[in-house]
């Protein structure tokens, strides 16, 4: 394992207290070559976080800090481990103007960030489909079935495919089968595989990135990285890139899955 490209951070409202300097100790214990830090970005202003705990994004008002202290690290280390400042941004439908401005003031400073999709709108509401296994339930029965469930949430990454957010929209789309968290608890009826083949079709159109995550194997109620294995396949043959991210949300996570990950592409 070079690198692990989807990395949290002390910054996250609902991570780990590990240092930063715990997450590069681990990474250089691991042999990576470089790490690229991905913090939740804070959401806009006008979203109102649909979480318990509202604990979706980084404080708006510490974004500074996280930019500079990454700042001083990668002076530090960089004879050691290549670090990488980058941003996981969600993208939030009816909030694009709001995203996109964010971006236009922000995306100088960073070396790379990842388009995500956790909150799904159902009329003029959101909700947070992978905030918990009954979370996922409730919403699913407000939308009448698992299966309604997951349309909307594909229909809502393909919004985030084809959007308009800038000059500095993120080029990796992240966890792309994410709404498979709770698949064992609330399986679907039917498998929803030729809607991934189009999102992958459409990341291939807009020449985008697949982040290839190692998260979800280690979710008990998923069991399956993001995406699986015949879809990273698939979009391999594509030529799409895969990069790899553990997604890590306390240091002892980094690398996570990476090892079957890299074993059942190879197989």
């Amino acid at each position: 394992m070079k690198a692990d490209n989807h990395v949290h951070t002390p910054f996250c409202p609902h991570g780990s207290l590990d240092t930063f300097e715990d997450y590069i100790t681990r990474g250089i214990e691991l042999g990576l070559k470089e790490i690229t830090f991905t913090e939740h970005a804070p959401l806009p202003r006008d979203f109102q976080d649909p979480t318990p705990e509202k604990d979706s994004g980084m404080d708006a008002a510490l974004l500074l800090d996280y930019l500079q202290e990454l700042r001083v690290l990668k002076e530090r280390h960089k004879n050691k481990i290549l670090i990488k400042t980058g941003l996981e941004v969600d993208f939030i439908e009816g909030h694009e103007n709001a995203t996109k401005e964010f971006l236009d003031e922000i995306g100088e400073f960073l070396d790379d960030s990842i388009l995500s999709v956790h909150f799904i709108k159902i009329q003029d509401s959101w909700h947070c489909m992978d905030f918990s296994a009954d979370e996922f339930g409730r919403i699913a029965n407000e939308l009448g079935s698992v299966e309604a469930l997951y349309a909307n949430y594909y229909d809502t990454l393909e919004k985030s495919i084809e959007a308009n957010l800038g000059i500095y929209k993120p080029k990796r789309i992240g966890h792309i089968t994410l709404v498979h968290k709770f698949q064992h608890r609330y399986p679907p009826a039917f498998n929803f595989d030729e809607r991934v083949y189009r999102v992958l079709d459409m990341i291939k159109k807009q020449k985008y990135e697949l982040d290839y995550n190692g998260a979800g194997l280690v979710k008990p109620l998923c069991g399956e990285p993001y995406p699986p294995e015949r879809f990273a396949t698939y979009a391999k043959n594509l030529g799409i890139p895969l990069v790899y991210g553990s997604d890590a949300h306390q240091a002892k996570d980094l690398g996570q899955g990476y090892p079957a990950l890299i074993a059942a592409f190879n197989a």
